[in-house]
């Protein structure tokens, strides 16, 4: 399954599940989606996030190389997006600091001027968002790659 972030003409966020992007494409153009809230069919895909990254590797690996010959077009195509997406999170996490949950605070606090303005990254919820949207605080949902550790033996 996956999950995509909606949004109706009226303003109103929810989540959707789909076996894939055709099937949400398809659901869309028939008319099967509704908000949850006021019913409206007009529904739209959000950019949304797939994950944050909550720590700071010490050191970034090499991309391993990939025989171009063993994949389709497609699949090129892909691992080419993963890729770069991969360089992206690097970037990400060398070049900002993670702040946690403390995300919204610490940008209201850059906002007004309480603390020195510096790049961050952290996690914030739907509502820490709108209050965000409503200040005029600016920021960027991205995706990021997280790093996962084969377990000890």
């Amino acid at each position: 399954m996956v999950i995509f972030d909606l949004i109706c003409a009226n303003g109103h966020r929810f989540e959707g599940w789909f076996t894939s992007l055709a099937d949400l494409e398809s659901q869309m153009a028939d008319s099967l989606i509704s908000c949850p809230v006021c019913g409206i069919e007009n529904v739209t895909r959000r950019p949304s996030t797939f994950g944050l990254v909550k720590s700071r590797p010490a050191e970034t690996a090499p991309a391993e190389p990939v025989d171009a010959e063993l994949v389709d077009d497609g699949s090129q195509r892909l691992l080419h997006a993963f890729q770069r997406l991969r360089e992206m999170t690097q970037i990400l996490e060398k070049e900002f600091d993670d702040v946690g949950s403390d995300f919204s605070t610490e940008a209201l606090k850059m906002h007004y001027g309480v603390v020195p303005r510096r790049n961050i990254r952290g996690l914030s919820t739907s509502d820490e968002e709108r209050v965000l949207e409503k200040e005029g605080v600016e920021f960027l949902k991205v995706p990021m790659l997280s790093r996962k550790t084969p377990a000890s033996s």
